[in-house]
Parts: structure tokens; sequence; C-alpha cells
């Protein structure tokens, strides 16, 4: 290997009057012959975590969908969400984001620790620093509202329509459909 045996500063230069080992060991040695900005360096590739939150309370979260208002503004202790890219909890001071949801439950606890559940289709949700959460559902139901003998019947009735789908736009309507149902079905199992 070119220039194991050699120190850092020792290293070869190229042409160009650049380390002939590449740009990275340029970085590597910059900041050996400047050591006051190793700091930010390290503040740089440091993980950062969210501060705390401003109050003791909880946070403030609004839940909709296009038929219905669940909560506005309301204080609530933790709000868990199914998304594209997994499942998350969201508490006070949650790091800012923004995801796609996928069908699955909503669990919403309030201030003094009860639950609620709903089912949601789809949607997204976008956490923010000052603690506020929108969750915007394009359906979504109370989860004892449901019944799992009607979901049961209609996974059965999209996976007949699925093998007589003629169109890429009717098969991905009954594929949204079939996967909705069997998360409905999980839900309440």
């Amino acid at each position: 290997m070119l220039g194991a045996s050699l120190s850092l500063l020792e290293w070869p230069l190229s042409l160009s009057g650049r380390p002939a080992a590449g740009m990275f060991t340029a970085a590597i040695r910059s900041l050996i012959l400047r050591p006051q900005r190793l700091h930010l360096t390290r503040a740089t590739l440091s993980r950062g975590y969210a501060d705390a939150p401003p109050s003791a309370g909880g946070m403030s979260f609004t839940f909709a969908s296009p038929t219905e208002v669940y909560y506005t503004e309301a204080n609530v202790k933790q709000v868990d969400v199914p998304t594209m890219t997994g499942n998350f909890g969201i508490l006070p001071a949650h790091v800012p984001t923004l995801q796609v949801l996928k069908p699955g439950i909503v669990t919403v606890f309030d201030d003094e620790g009860a639950q609620s559940k709903y089912f949601v289709s789809s949607g997204s949700v976008t956490v923010n620093a000052d603690s506020s959460v929108q969750l915007l559902a394009e359906e979504a139901a109370a989860l004892d509202e449901l019944d799992i003998t009607a979901a049961k019947a209609n996974l059965d009735k999209a996976n007949a329509e699925l093998s007589s789908a003629s169109g890429e736009i009717e098969r991905a309507e009954v594929i949204i459909s079939i996967e909705a149902h069997e998360a409905i079905i999980k839900a309440l199992e």
C-alpha cells in the first residue's frame, strides 16, 4: 500500500499539490496541520438529539380526515403511527419529520395515559420543531367502529376482482383495497 509506512505528513504529493493517496487524506492532513479546526469537524459529525420540551406538558396534536376531525390542537402525551418506513412513536420534542402513512393503527395516548385507536388507510404525518403534530388521513375510523366479518368479506371480493382486473389502474386500485382490508383484519384480530 502506497505510503503505509510513512506518516501522514510525509506522504508524497501529486503534481497538483494534493496527496497521492486522495482527497480524504488531504482533509485529514489539514486537520493535523490546523488542529483548531478539529472541533468543527467533531460538531459536524456528532449525532444530535431533540432538545427537552419547552414545557412539561404534552404536544399539540391535530388529526383529521376529509370527513371528520378527530383532534384539534389537543394536548396529548404520545402518538404511535404506521408509516412506509416503519411504525414509530412520537413524543414531545420529537425530531421534526414528514412521513407517509401506510394502512394501520394510529394510537393516541392522552395526558392521563388512556389510549384511543384509529385505523388509517393512508395519508401523512408532520412533526414540527415546536412539538406540534398534524396527521392527515385519506380515510380514518375508530377501531371499535370496524367489523372484522365485513373486512374479510371485502378482502375475498377484492381478491376475486384482482384476477379479472384488466388495466393497470384497475389492478392498482384492487391491490390498494387488498392491502387496506388485510391491515384492517390484522388490526382487529
